[in-house]
């Protein structure tokens, strides 16, 4: 005699019936408590889903913000760069032009007159971006924005010194567009640290005396931004 063939309808009948028995069975105290810890459980998940969704976005608006703010600033550093070059050959055409010279000629004189003017102008448009320039003569060298290219003995002035500027350095905004190549006084007094000094001074970073400082290379990182091209290494040259 063969075995006879379940109903799988049968089947699924009674695993239903089973089910409603044991769900009968249970305590409701019990089935309210575990469904209300779950809601606790995903209701802090939601929330620090939320917490951290809303710190994110804060973040990328601050990084925006100022990103938007920089590229305003900067945005203008290599095309300013560039124009600096403009600059100083105008710089160099004035200073090879003879005073006297000038004087005797008016045609030359008035050419003379046309450059001067406009290398004033084009240093008023620079500052009207944000580009200034360096006035380092007679102030403790900096690494941050000069670039020493030698140093010279001059017991008159406090060693560290810068004694001589062979090019103009500009700044942007806070950071170095061009450091200025200066040299630099030694020989002379130690020069007197903020903290001694007697007399207020302009706020300036402390820097080493010239024979070390003349020598060190100019840091990787200047204020709020990247070295500038041309100043690695500023080795003096005695």
């Amino acid at each position: 005699m063969s075995d006879e063939k379940s109903d799988p309808r049968q089947a699924s009948e009674d695993q239903a019936n089973l089910a409603n028995t044991d769900a009968q069975t249970q305590d409701p105290a019990a089935l309210a408590s575990a469904e209300l810890e779950a809601l606790v459980a995903e209701n802090a998940d939601m929330r620090d889903r939320l917490l951290r969704t809303m710190a994110d976005m804060e973040n990328l608006r601050r990084r925006t913000e100022r990103e938007k703010s920089d590229t305003a600033r900067y945005g203008i550093t290599n095309f300013a760069r560039d124009v600096l070059t403009v600059g100083d050959n105008l710089r160099r055409t004035i200073e090879h032009l003879p005073a006297e010279a000038a004087s005797q000629d008016p045609a030359l004189k008035s050419f003379l007159e046309g450059v001067e003017l406009t290398e004033r102008e084009l240093h008023k448009v620079l500052e009207r971006h944000g580009v200034t320039k360096i006035e380092p003569l007679g102030q403790r060298f900096d690494p941050n924005c000069h670039q020493a290219m030698f140093e010279v003995e001059d017991p008159s002035v406090p060693e560290g010194t810068v004694a001589n500027v062979m090019q103009a350095g500009y700044v942007i905004g806070d950071r170095c567009l061009r450091p200025a190549l200066v040299a630099v006084a030694k020989g002379g007094p130690k020069a007197t640290t903020p903290e001694k000094a007697t007399t207020p001074q302009k706020a300036t970073a402390p820097q080493a005396p010239a024979s070390e400082a003349a020598r060190k290379p100019a840091n990787d990182d200047v204020p709020g931004g990247r070295r500038p091209p041309g100043s690695g290494g500023s080795r003096a040259r005695s």
